[in-house]
């Protein structure tokens, strides 16, 4: 079990909590560029995927599908505007926990602090990695690094987002996957 569904699993297990349930309709934003992120989402079906949009194109930075947690980091941590979407892919369902009840549930037990120690770790290692995928100039490299590190992603996420996250065209894509 990964640290991030061990870690839902621990903070779905406490009642005193208000855990919303939600669901967005494919094309729909959870957050948008200039709003203060206030929660952070359990994904429970469907797919997400973070962009920021520049004036010529946009950027898929992460995705989210079941099983993982999304939100506008910068903007839960220290509640600026977010410069980031999250954006439903299809219809999901999600969980939504507010950072102010979050804060007090980690502080208040210590099992939840090292499991979200642990989800932190990795969280930092795959944002390195992604900095690595975002430094190698090879498609065939990039999409071997994805396959390699979140198979998952080729089933939950369409190829389109996939080969933006990539960095490459949708045609590319397909020709790496069927090669």
């Amino acid at each position: 079990m990964s640290s991030t569904q061990l870690f839902i699993e621990r903070i779905l297990q406490f009642d005193s909590m208000q855990i919303e349930s939600k669901t967005f309709s494919r094309g729909k934003f959870l957050i948008q560029p200039g709003q203060a992120a206030q929660e952070m989402y359990l994904v429970e079906s469907g797919a997400l995927r973070v962009l920021y949009i520049t004036e010529n194109e946009e950027q898929t930075i992460r995705f989210g599908y079941e099983g993982s947690i999304i939100a506008a980091l910068p903007s839960v941590f220290n509640g600026s505007p977010s410069l980031f979407y999250i954006e439903a892919l299809r219809k999901t369902s999600v969980r939504c926990i507010k950072k102010s009840q979050f804060d007090q549930l980690i502080a208040s037990h210590l099992e939840l602090q090292l499991a979200y120690s642990s989800l932190l770790q990795d969280l930092i290692g795959s944002m390195i990695e992604r900095e690595i995928d975002l430094l190698t100039p090879s498609p065939v490299e990039r999409y071997n690094r994805l396959l390699q590190r979140s198979p998952q992603v080729f089933q939950e996420i369409p190829a389109k987002y996939i080969a933006a996250y990539l960095r490459m065209t949708p045609e590319t894509l397909s020709r790496l996957r069927n090669s």
